[in-house]
Formats: C-alpha cells, sequence, structure tokens
C-alpha cells in the first residue's frame, strides 16, 4: 500500500509517522511518501520518519520528494495537511481582526475566510493533479477550513473526506474520565467543522447507553476548565460544545484576550524553530514531546482509523467525518458538508442518523452554513463584493461597517495569494 502526504514537511508529520509505525496492522503501509516544496524541511521531517520506523520496526519505505505527480502516482490515499502562507500569513488572520474588535483565529472569523481564499484555489489545483494521474486515490483532507476545503473538493467531483481531530479528542477525554477505554466510546457528535456539539456520550456503539448527564454531573468542572467555558453554561446546555464554540459563546472575552497576549502564530512559529532543530539530531528516533503542544492531538490514529475504513482494510466501523449532508440535518442543504459519525467502508462515508436538534444549535449551524456558501464562492471566484458577503454574512461580524474595513484589510494582507486581487 503506498500512502502520499502532501505538505509532508509539516512539523505535525512525525506524529503522522508515530501513527503509521504504531498501527502498521491497521494500516499495512509499504511506501510512505512526502511531499513538500520546502526541501530542507522535508529532509529534516523525512530523516525522521525514517529513524521512527526503523526503531518500530516497520518495514514501510520512507520517500521525500518536491514533485507531486510522482508523489501521488500509483497512491490508494492522498492526505492534505496544507498552510499556505505559512505561520507568517496565520500571523496576519490572528492579528487584523482584532484592530476592529472582531476574533483573530485561523479558522473562525475574517481569518478563516482569509485562510479558505488563499486555499481552495491550491487544494482544487492538487486534487485535479491527483485525479489526472491517480483517479482511483481516496484524499484525505486535514487542511482547514476543513468543513469550506472538503465541500470544495466534493463540488469538483474529486473522492474525498474531510478529518479533524475535535472529536478523537473528546473521545479520549471522556474515556479517561469514565474509566473505559476509547473504542467504548460513541459520541453523538454533529455539527460543523469547528462548530460541533457532544449530544451523548454512548457506550458500546451508537444505541449503548449515553452516559453525558452522568459525565457533566461528575466531571463538570474538568470539562468547562478545558474548554474555557462556566460550568454552570454547559449545566444549562446540557451538552458539550466544541472549544472552538468559545468564540461564539464568549466572543467580545476572547477579543480581549487576544489583545493582551502574544498570537498563537507567534507561539507555534517558535516551537516550529525548536521542533525542526530537534528533527535534526541524528539519534531522535522518536516524536519529540514538545510536538503534543503543537496541536492536531490524535491526529495520527484519526487518519489511519479512516484511511485504513476507506481502503477496506479495517478501521473502525463508525467515525467522526466530514462529508455532505444528503439529508442527513433537513434544515441545511444537501451539499452543505457537515461533521457527524457516519459509517465509513470503500464506497465512502454514510452519515448516521441525528436525533432532532435544537435550534439554539440547528440556527447558529444554518447560519455558518449561509457564511461557508459564500465563502466558497469568494474562494471560487474572488472579487471583493464576495468578500464582503461572506463578512456581513458571519455571525461573528455581521454589521457592513466592520465587513467593509475587514475586506479591505483581507485583501491587503493576502494579495500575493489572491490571484484576482
Amino acid at each position: 500500500m503506498k500512502l502520499t502526504v502532501v505538505g509532508g514537511g509539516s512539523t505535525y508529520t512525525p506524529e503522522l509517522i508515530d501513527g503509521f509505525a504504531r498501527l502498521r496492522d491497521t494500516l499495512p503501509v509499504e511506501e510512505l511518501v512526502l511531499v513538500d516544496p520546502a526541501a530542507e524541511r522535508l529532509e529534516l521531517v523525512g530523516g525522521l520518519a525514517r529513524r521512527i520506523f526503523a526503531k518500530q520496526g516497520h518495514t514501510g519505505r520512507v520517500v521525500t520528494t518536491s514533485d507531486l505527480d510522482s508523489g501521488v502516482e500509483g497512491a490508494e490515499a492522498v492526505l492534505l495537511q496544507l498552510r499556505v502562507g505559512g505561520q507568517a500569513a496565520r500571523e496576519q488572520d490572528e492579528t487584523w481582526p482584532l484592530e476592529c474588535g472582531c476574533v483573530g483565529q485561523e479558522t473562525t472569523g475574517a481569518g478563516g475566510l482569509a485562510k479558505a481564499l488563499r486555499t481552495v484555489p491550491v487544494v482544487l489545483d492538487i486534487a485535479e493533479r491527483v485525479r489526472r494521474t491517480n483517479p482511483d486515490a481516496w484524499i484525505i483532507d486535514f487542511t482547514n477550513p476543513v468543513g469550506i476545503v472538503t465541500r470544495a473538493l466534493l463540488q469538483a467531483g474529486h473522492k474525498a473526506v474531510g478529518l479533524c481531530n475535535v472529536a478523537i479528542g473528546f473521545q479520549r477525554k471522556f474515556a479517561g474520565l469514565l474509566g473505559v477505554t476509547p473504542s467504548d466510546v460513541h459520541l453523538g457528535h454533529v455539527g460543523l467543522n469547528h462548530l460541533t456539539w457532544e449530544t451523548g456520550v454512548r457506550l458500546g456503539g451508537p444505541d449503548g447507553e449515553d452516559v453525558l448527564p452522568k459525565l457533566l454531573a461528575d466531571h463538570g468542572e474538568a470539562i468547562a476548565a478545558d474548554l474555557r467555558l462556566p460550568r454552570a453554561l454547559l449545566d444549562r446546555l446540557g451538552v458539550v460544545p466544541s472549544y472552538y464554540l468559545r468564540y461564539f459563546y464568549a466572543h467580545d472575552e476572547v477579543v480581549r484576550e487576544l489583545r493582551t497576549k502574544p498570537s498563537r502564530a507567534a507561539e507555534v512559529a517558535e516551537m516550529e524553530r525548536q521542533l525542526l532543530k530537534m528533527y535534526g539530531d541524528p539519534s531522535l528516533d522518536e516524536k519529540p514531546e514538545l510536538l503534543a503542544k503543537r496541536g492536531g492531538a490524535y491526529y495520527s490514529e484519526a487518519a489511519v482509523d479512516l484511511a485504513a475504513a476507506l481502503l477496506g482494510g479495517g478501521g473502525s466501523p463508525h467515525q467522526v467525518v466530514n462529508t455532505y449532508n444528503n439529508g442527513t440535518l433537513p434544515f441545511l442543504p444537501d451539499d452543505a458538508v457537515i461533521e457527524v459519525q457516519a459509517a465509513v467502508g470503500p464506497t465512502g462515508p454514510a452519515p448516521l442518523a441525528v436525533p432532532t436538534l435544537d435550534p439554539l444549535y440547528a440556527g447558529l449551524m444554518a447560519n455558518v452554513t449561509a457564511y461557508e456558501d459564500l465563502a466558497l464562492d469568494a474562494a471560487l471566484r474572488g472579487g471583493r463584493d464576495r468578500v464582503f458577503r461572506a463578512l456581513l454574512a458571519h455571525p461573528l461580524i455581521g454589521q457592513y461597517a466592520y465587513a467593509d474595513t475587514l475586506t479591505d484589510r483581507l485583501i491587503a494582507h493576502n494579495q500575493e495569494h489572491l490571484a484576482w486581487a
């Protein structure tokens, strides 16, 4: 089996490599190709990848290349983990929205739109080249904003599934609190990418006992502390929102915080400098502890599970993925991309039935879906008016004066990445 990682020079990649090595019985990779235009980073990461494989007794071959076409040729699955513009662009995404009193974040609000505009054309170009070279390959997208990027891929007719690590993080967290194995925990996970709620926590499968009320009663303080939301809010909701909901439920509080501390991009950039130095140490043959602070926890396990299921070799029967709605949530269009539990196999994901949602969540999902429609239109066709419409539709912006100013700043900060600007 050949797998290709586009963006293989990312400092995330050793997390993925570690998963491939540990879980080789689930996903028997014979050749792993890391593709990246940044040759120096790629060689550092590739060297560590080979040492991790060797230490764990994995017999697969790790290949590094800057040639996308040869890298994806013959691959059964292609994983996308891109950051167009690098941490420098992320730094901007997290900074200029704050000047207007809006959240600065790489996947939410104006910063998230900027990332979508930079990313969608690049991903679609990569996917077209994959299709020309290897039309049967599955594309697994871990590139943010996952929902918008996955929808772009699906609309263009690609065999694509979006993946995020929020759900697997909750699964692992809840399993630890409950004293069970992660495979025993089935989440009632529903929403859009980075806009999700855990509406149930069932033991043993989708028909098992729902222990969410007990989980909140016994461990509500710990869960709330992780989310940086009040325990009282979780009790009133009766569900567990993802930590990205803090940008909506405590927007002004978050803006005040972000204005008084270094950006997350600056922190990550410093971590990346340290990690790349570590990766260059020929004695290092395992992922360093610092990588856990970089983000993307459990990414490798989720990626292995999904790839194994899509390729017919195993994997969990039910997984949280990003895919077309197709009637799962009746208040959204069929071609909206939702993030829910799905039965996953070689023909792709089939979302499981979702109980009727409280309007408190359904309404916000419908609003953000409308924004994502407009965001994708702006990413595909460009133009100041389309950017303005997307920003005006976003529930974290919504005022024309803000949308006007943010449009100008978004374009000014991203001209080198926007062909139409």
